[in-house]
């Protein structure tokens, strides 16, 4: 895991100190919301419906205990008790004073955590793999890479005022569990040929008003060139993207109204003149930086079969749990576990300081010290000894968090809505929360097998909607929330759009349609083993569309 260096202490240190000014100077009424609004967005405050909200930065999704147990201290001494984890690998508190962000900024400076660049026109939280370094199908672990790209887009000059938001994501497997074709620049780590390290680049991808799958602009970048290579495509974007609009500000517009093929050659002439500079990356920075996302020592301890087969004999939830939210690791003797965030009727995401302080023992009991958020908001345990398997689950068990629902329709991603968001149209909590228990019995979840649903409170999508198996996005028509269900997305390698499916149903009657749209895929797939997002890509929208609209489909 890396560890800031002194340069870092001193520039968050320096950081902190700075706004804490500026918070001084709008509680004394010196500066004007509207002069505030950017300075407390350089340091991810946001002004929600009802209270501030503070956006905390977690660098591709790695934490310690340490950093947790601080985020519940957080939680507990300055906000309602619990922490929201995002979508970007993030951690919101919905609740915090204003006048209390400073000591906040103070506390995460203490455990190297910070704020900065969670929000404004510049670089983003760099996201990865949520099981990077344990992966089994990894060629090489992506978070060195990220955090190559975090120090060089961390106040950059030049692209701290973009044209909009910018997003980046690193994936080191084939089977891509960090949505990179949903960003403005996605980057799959491979070996070409030779056995050489390198990137294949995508550009243009994301979601909102505009969703658009991000479009390939090279099959392979040499792992020394990551730096100019990407410096090119945001002078590119800052040069040419539209600042006139923010609706069509982001890099996905630029690179479908210029072309794909236009924009890959205007981002290769601009390289020609940066590739041979000083952003050459020479091997021995790469290999240090490296060098702190060494996994830990992981001593062989093969675990007896016929011990793990007489612990699901004893307990047939922890073999559900086992089955759901344990996944292989490279090294045989080991496994990442899921840790759901999503309790039957609980709100997604979300989990009480006592549950973060618990988490935070675990790893330093049975999980070499570390802990990852999943861009589907769950934590993930990525080095887990097999053995230790079932006491981490009892663990789990006393605080709530044994949910064995992981890829299921429960496990659902959903953005704060209108409970707390000033830019949603609907509510995304509660909708989770009717579904989740409408669909409660883990006996027909594993029936219908893996499918991602997904739920957003407006049009910005900040809850996947466009690229969920089944996705909801809350509008408001005529003063009223509706909700209107798109089908077929997917945020993995062959990354989708979600097509719309007809006309928005009430806050009463989405959890019915998807009920609806559930039994027609169990009458209409293919046997058992054949997944929803399968079906749907065989089947098309036709079968859904009767069973949900009957004549009003077929007039159409």
């Amino acid at each position: 895991m890396y560890r800031y260096d002194e340069f870092d202490h001193d520039f968050v240190k320096a950081r902190v100190a700075e706004f804490t000014d500026q918070v001084n100077r709008r509680l004394a009424g010196e500066i004007t919301e509207d002069q505030f609004r950017p300075l407390r967005l350089m340091n991810g405050v946001y002004l929600q419906l009802h209270a501030y909200m503070l956006r905390i930065a977690i660098p591709y999704g790695t934490l310690n205990p340490r950093q947790l147990r601080m985020l519940a201290h957080i939680a507990r001494t300055y906000d309602k008790g619990y922490g929201h984890f995002t979508t970007r690998q993030n951690l919101q508190f919905n609740w915090p004073a204003l006048s209390d962000v400073p000591a906040i900024l103070s506390d995460l400076a203490s455990v190297e955590m910070h704020c900065i660049q969670t929000s404004g026109n510049c670089i983003r939280n760099v996201t990865a793999d949520h099981f990077a370094g344990a992966a089994a199908d990894e060629v090489a672990d992506p978070r060195p890479y990220a955090e190559i790209l975090r120090q060089w887009s961390s106040v950059h000059p030049e692209f701290s005022f973009l044209p909009r938001k910018f997003k980046i994501a690193v994936t080191g497997a084939e089977r891509d569990r960090a949505a990179i074709q949903t960003h403005d620049i996605g980057l799959h780590l491979k070996k070409n040929e030779k056995g050489e390290l390198g990137f294949a680049v995508y550009v243009g991808g994301g979601q909102g008003r505009t969703p658009m799958v991000a479009k390939k602009i090279r099959d392979f970048l040499p792992e020394k060139d990551l730096l100019s290579y990407t410096t090119a495509v945001l002078r590119v974007y800052n040069l040419n993207g539209r600042r006139d609009n923010k609706y069509k500000a982001r890099i996905k517009i630029l690179v479908h109204e210029t072309g794909v093929d236009e924009f890959a050659r205007q981002v290769e002439a601009e390289w020609a003149d940066l590739k041979d500079t000083e952003l050459a990356l020479p091997q021995a920075d790469i290999r240090a930086i490296e060098a702190y996302f060494a996994p830990p020592q992981l001593p062989d301890r093969p675990e007896d079969d016929d011990r793990i087969k007489q612990a699901r004999l004893d307990s047939r939830s922890f073999g559900e749990w086992l089955d759901q939210n344990v996944v292989t690791h490279r090294h045989p003797d080991y496994a990442a576990v899921t840790i759901s965030l999503k309790g039957i009727g609980e709100t997604p995401g979300d989990a009480s300081a006592e549950q973060m302080e618990a988490v935070a023992g675990i790893a330093e009991d049975y999980a070499f010290n570390e802990i990852r958020v999943s861009h589907e908001q769950n934590l993930i345990l990525p080095h887990v000894a097999r053995a230790d398997l079932r006491a981490v689950y009892d663990r789990l068990v006393e605080i709530g968090l044994a949910t064995a629902n992981s890829n299921l329709i429960t496990d659902i991603i959903a953005c704060p809505g209108l409970d707390y968001c000033a830019l949603a149209n609907a509510r995304s909590i509660s909708v989770a929360q009717d579904i989740s228990r409408r669909f409660a019995s883990l006996e027909r979840q594993r029936e219908i097998g893996e499918l991602k649903l997904k739920i957003s409170g407006c049009i910005n999508a900040c809850g996947h909607h466009h690229v969920g198996h089944i996705g909801i996005l809350g509008v408001e028509k005529k003063g009223a929330e509706l909700y209107q269900v798109t089908l077929g997305g997917s945020g993995d390698e062959n990354t989708s759009i979600g097509e719309i499916i007809g006309r928005g149903f009430g806050p009463d009657e989405i959890t019915d349609a998807i009920e609806t749209i559930v039994q027609t895929y169990l009458a209409v797939r293919n046997g058992g083993d054949e997944k929803f997002l399968d079906t749907y890509r065989r089947v098309g929208p036709a079968p859904f569309k009767e069973a949900l609209y009957g004549s009003e489909a077929r007039a159409a």
